[in-house]
């Protein structure tokens, strides 16, 4: 994992994708998925890192944090991941890793970006044939989001709404909720790499001034844009990276 951290700048948004060991499906138990949710609303606690998103499917899971500190995202990882992994492997009696090597971290712009990002995450389980909607999954930040779960938030939504423009919580579930419905019916649940295999996301503007920031970048290109993602850019690495 300490690999990942040559990338996270205090002050920004990233986009986190980590799969367990071998594509298996280790959190393929509801038990599991809940655990790995309690471990993340403790962990919000403990360090200063706020989750604007997240969504846990049986073999990955991907997460939208806001970083403060230095270093505060891989203390938050480390936790989550090791308490997680901890777990599943005392309770099944088993030995070995239980995630890849690394997780893998997008920069992602506040505004439209965070939008888009946000909208491709809970979307996850919909693409994948395994609920038709995201508010038919429980481990994704969906339901949060549109106030649903009064008790044991995880998403620091005051934090979400300064990062995606908004001044008004239930103008933002509306808006929200539409965008959702119109991705649904118009079958547009494509799955785009921009969101888990760049190391930016966001206008050119944004994203030159990452490639001056990040260390040792060897390339950056243009996504295949649709009319809602134009003006969208990443940084990516010429080698495959979480896909």
């Amino acid at each position: 994992m300490p690999r990942a951290n040559r990338y996270i700048l205090p002050g920004y948004l990233y986009h986190i994708t980590h799969r367990c060991h071998n594509r298996s499906f280790l959190l393929r138990f509801i038990r599991d998925r809940n655990y790995y949710t309690a471990c993340l609303r403790k962990a919000t606690r403990r360090f200063t890192v706020s989750i604007l998103g997240y969504c846990l499917t049986r073999n990955h899971i991907h997460l939208i944090l806001c970083c403060r500190e230095l270093n505060s995202i891989s203390r938050f990882m480390q936790f989550v991941e090791g308490r997680s992994a901890q777990q599943y492997n005392r309770r099944k009696k088993r030995k070995g890793a239980f995630w890849e090597d690394r997780y893998f971290c997008t920069m992602i712009q506040n505004g439209r970006s965070l939008w888009n990002c946000l909208r491709y995450i809970d979307l996850n389980m919909v693409r994948a044939g395994v609920v038709a909607h995201p508010s038919e999954w429980q481990w994704c930040g969906y339901n949060e989001f549109m106030g649903f779960h009064g008790r044991c938030r995880i998403l620091d939504i005051p934090t979400l709404l300064v990062k995606l423009g908004f001044s008004d919580e239930v103008n933002a579930r509306n808006c929200y909720r539409e965008d959702i419905a119109m991705h649904l019916a118009s079958g547009d649940l494509e799955r785009r790499s921009m969101w888990t295999d760049s190391l930016a996301v966001g206008d050119r503007n944004f994203v030159e001034d990452m490639k001056k920031r990040i260390p040792r970048i060897r390339t950056y290109t243009t996504e295949e844009k649709t009319s809602e993602e134009a003006e969208i850019w990443s940084i990516k690495e010429t080698k495959d990276a979480y896909t």
